[in-house]
């Protein structure tokens, strides 16, 4: 009994090592990886990882890694020709069976899922905030984009009459979806008037629909879905392969 219960106790204290070096293993290897992936994608600050899964130490063993976390604070992507930049905040996004090489120098998970926040005042950078005359005497541009419920945007459009701006701004009701992967397009439910002028529809859309190409993402993930929400449009983002170093 007493021989039992010295081995007992030597299991004990060996499996709490192995839990400590464990840690502090995934600890030091959520470091490396943060490091690695802020001079992959340029980031500004670090971003945060967290490995999911125990024991660690015997996923490392195996060359493979179960679920990765990765949250980048604001992220920013290129839009459209790569010109401008698009402020991303909040990414967040699990990766699923990451593999990685045997010196470490690059890491690929087989699957991606995550969200993120595109802020309405950067999306509005996208329309047209310019006066554009839509039809003789008329010229209209949007002034503002804020949440109209139930996943809709409202397009908030400012508008001048024969030289007289008008009183109060038109406001329109819009749906947004992704397109290709890449695009967050806005469009139209309906079409507003100014002061009783009717226009054509295709002056009009001119200025209320718009569309934002987002290239760019960290590793190639790219875009699912979009929804209107009370902060901005809220994104989820998949893919496959995805890089996350090398």
């Amino acid at each position: 009994m007493r021989a039992l219960r010295i081995l007992l106790i030597v299991v004990v204290i060996l499996g709490g090592l192995f839990v400590i070096a464990d840690r502090l293993a995934v600890n030091f290897a959520e470091g490396e990886a943060a490091d690695r992936l802020k001079t992959t994608e340029n980031l500004t600050a670090t971003p945060d990882v967290s490995i999911k899964g125990f024991p660690f130490l015997t996923q490392v063993a195996g060359g493979s890694l179960d679920d990765i976390e990765v949250g980048i604070k604001d992220y920013e992507a290129a839009a459209g020709d790569g010109s401008q930049k698009i402020r991303i905040d909040d990414l967040r996004a699990d990766m699923k069976g990451v593999e990685f090489s045997g010196d470490y120098s690059s890491a690929t998970a087989s699957t991606a899922t995550g969200t993120a926040t595109i802020a309405y005042d950067e999306l509005l950078k996208t329309a047209k905030s310019e006066p554009t005359q839509v039809a003789p005497g008329v010229t209209a541009n949007v002034v503002g984009l804020s949440d109209g419920g139930n996943g809709k945007i409202k397009v908030t459009v400012e508008a001048t009459v024969l030289g007289t701006k008008l009183p109060e701004p038109v406001s329109v009701l819009s749906s947004v979806t992704v397109v290709d992967g890449d695009t967050v397009r806005v469009k139209a439910d309906g079409l507003p008037k100014f002061a009783g002028v009717d226009l054509a529809e295709n002056r009009v859309r001119s200025i209320t629909d718009f569309q934002q190409v987002i290239d760019g993402l960290p590793g190639g993930i790219k875009l699912d879905k979009v929804q209107a929400a009370p902060d901005g449009v809220e994104i989820t983002v998949k893919g496959s392969d995805v890089r996350l170093a090398g």
